[in-house]
């Protein structure tokens, strides 16, 4: 089999793990293992609030994490959402995927099996996640969560008063975020994998697009990989990520392609600061970056560079 050069591509935020999977990938590494390395890095970051360890609460000061992965060979996949007291979500996700018949495990279900196979429980709330989760509370003037009547949860997540309204500090958006990966390794097969601790102080139990194959994640070795971050009700209701490799599929180009799949989200009311960043990767090596919102980024890497690159995404021209 001719042997191809590797590349990732990446969300803004995931440039310590691409490093590493880039060297692993330099040295032979499965696709899959690539983008499973890469996203643990991320989710073992405590300065990354959006994934992983110390990642955001919801609004009981839980943190949940979902996670997917995706083997383009075999179209092979796993993924688990809402889960509690457990860290490496995107490891527990390969797991779903390579030892039992199940697509999708969620919350106890999820920590439970876990537990069966081995995995050593991890407290995901930190000190960090608890104090920004209690300054939500004292900026919408109510009691701290600490002390907050939590009895009407659905009330704290409606106007006038939401819990999840954005607030720009320093130009941070602190409510959405998570991090994915493509990648392409030596013998020419794609791998894909999105982990996030999901919307910040989000309602218990909501699930967004990461872990859903089809709208957060996709991964097909004839046609591309793609991976979502943002608001991830629109990619549900757009099923973004298969939408863009069925483009392909039909003979458009990855910009084409990404174009159309941007068209899609178009049609879908949003409020203000929801947003869908999309990343593609096809079998050739070609790599972009999709948003809804202009002036958004995202990494990608090849064998040849020293470090990953940050480049801006492609939005729809303006109407």
């Amino acid at each position: 089999m001719k042997r191809v050069a590797p590349v990732m591509v990446a969300s803004e935020n995931g440039r310590y793990g691409m490093l590493r999977a880039m060297e692993a990938l330099r040295a032979g590494a499965t696709a899959l293992d690539a983008v499973e390395l890469a996203s643990r890095i991320i989710e073992d970051d405590p300065e990354e609030h959006s994934v992983g360890y110390s990642g955001l609460p919801n609004v009981l000061g839980e943190v949940e994490l979902d996670a997917s992965i995706m083997d383009g060979k075999t179209l092979r996949a796993g993924a688990v959402a809402a889960v509690q007291g457990y860290g490496r979500a995107i490891t527990l996700a390969r797991r779903v995927m390579e030892e039992t018949p199940h697509v999708l495990i969620v919350g106890r279900g999820a920590e439970r099996l876990a537990a069966e196979l081995g995995e050593a429980p991890q407290n995901q709330v930190t000190g960090e996640a608890l104090r920004r989760w209690e300054e939500r509370f004292a900026e919408r003037g109510l009691a701290s969560g600490q002390n907050a009547d939590l009895r009407n949860v659905a009330g704290l997540l409606t106007r006038p008063i939401n819990l999840q309204d954005k607030i720009y500090k320093a130009g941070r958006v602190d409510t959405q975020g998570t991090v994915n990966f493509l990648a392409l390794d030596l013998h020419g097969n794609l791998a894909s994998a999105v982990t996030t601790s999901g919307l910040g102080w989000k309602y218990p139990g909501r699930v967004g697009d990461s872990p859903l194959i089809g709208a957060g994640n996709y991964c097909d070795n004839r046609y591309g990989a793609v991976a979502c971050t943002g608001m991830g009700e629109l990619a549900i209701r757009a099923g973004t990520a298969r939408s863009l490799i069925v483009y392909m599929k039909l003979g458009m180009s990855l910009q084409e392609a990404g174009l159309e799949t941007l068209r899609d989200l178009d049609g879908l009311a949003t409020q203000e600061g929801q947003y869908m960043n999309i990343v593609g990767l096809t079998p050739e090596g070609e790599y972009a970056g999709f948003t809804t919102v202009p002036g958004k980024l995202y990494l990608y890497m090849t064998a040849a560079h020293e470090a990953p690159v940050l480049a801006e995404r492609t939005a729809l021209v303006a109407k």
